[in-house]
């Protein structure tokens, strides 16, 4: 049970959803913060983005947040879930590019502390053909996913334990996206 009471059952609004039903006022800026870095038109597909939000989840260790973001990649990588599994356990041995995993590197330095993102970890990642934008929006990411993993765990919020839960809110956001409105939880 969550340490504040959200209005919803919370089994029908899991992990974010509950405090984004709770506050509507601030639901619209953190879902249209969402849409922007992980579905707007990018030189870094949708898949990869999600990939990165699933990462940095997984090294905060905020469940619902990994695990959500895990399905939205998989829903939008070709190699799916394996895929993010791999990465997930260990970035530098994933059958991932070069470019995404220097990316990688910069999210999760941002994830331990802003100030860890060095010139040496920008310029390997421009070195393997990453844009200033793309880098960017990494940290962005990365800085963003952190806030929702503390919002998360920090109101004690319930995690679904069914794997098909994150599915079907992949298949949700994949087609609706972050903003659309739709009549069941939209999970950032």
């Amino acid at each position: 049970m969550a340490h504040i009471d959200f209005g919803v059952d919370e089994t029908q609004f899991p992990g974010i959803n509950g405090p984004l039903k709770f506050r509507p006022e601030t639901a619209g800026p953190l879902n249209e913060l969402a849409e922007i870095l992980l579905r707007a038109p990018h030189s870094l597909p949708p898949g990869e983005r999600e990939l990165i939000a699933a990462y940095v989840s997984g090294l905060n260790e905020c469940t619902f947040c990994c695990d959500s973001h895990s399905a939205f990649a998989a829903e939008q990588l070709d190699d799916g879930l394996a895929l993010v599994k791999e990465v997930r356990k260990d970035p530098d041995s994933a059958p991932i590019p070069d470019k995404l995993r220097a990316l990688l590197k910069i999210a999760a330095a941002v994830q331990e502390s802003g100030r860890k993102v060095t010139r040496l970890l920008v310029d390997e990642a421009r070195a393997e053909g990453a844009t200033d934008v793309e880098i960017h929006d990494t940290v962005l990411i990365a800085a963003a996913f952190s806030m929702y993993n503390r919002y998360v765990d920090g109101l004690a919020t319930i995690t679904p334990e069914d794997p098909s839960a994150y599915k079907e809110a992949a298949r949700r956001i994949v087609r609706h996206g972050y903003v659309t409105p739709v009549n069941d939880a939209a999970t950032p």
